[in-house]
């Protein structure tokens, strides 16, 4: 991922999308991942989500070196530059109201054992009861700007 900023504007698979906000890329198949996804969407118009299924998806994964056809690793996008594994996560958790912000705290863990446990998280978060991706949004939120795909 050691593309540089804004990188995908000059690569011609990446589908045009608007990028004045984070973009987060979720697995749309994923319980856990969809449950996130819908978390950031309910607490405000920050960010923007794409599916990892879309065109525009697997197009930024394959950009910045990942397989779209084992999105082990959500992708946050942000100011063009990507940002991945468990400091994804902890970007997005302190763009969070309490208590999603305490995760934070991670960030005391060092790098290679936060993405040994979001490595872990990910190889089994299929197994995660509940339901994959719905379009439905989170009640009283407009989605019509908020995801791409």
């Amino acid at each position: 991922m050691g593309q540089g900023a804004y990188s995908y504007r000059d690569d011609p698979a990446v589908p045009s999308f608007p990028d004045d906000r984070p973009l987060v890329l979720f697995d749309g198949d994923c319980a856990l991942c969809s449950h996130s996804a819908r978390t950031l969407l309910k607490h405000g118009p920050r960010f923007r989500l794409a599916p990892t299924q879309s065109a525009l998806g697997r197009a930024l994964l394959l950009h910045y070196g990942l397989s779209p056809d084992d999105p082990s690793t959500m992708l946050v996008i942000e100011e063009g530059r990507a940002i991945g594994r468990s400091d994804g996560v902890l970007h997005l958790a302190a763009s969070l109201p309490f208590p999603y912000r305490l995760a934070t705290a991670g960030r005391l863990i060092p790098r290679p054992m936060r993405d040994a446990v979001y490595g872990w998280v990910a190889r089994h978060r299929r197994r995660f009861p509940g339901q994959a991706w719905c379009a439905m949004p989170p009640e009283g939120v407009d989605m019509s700007d908020r995801v791409l795909g």
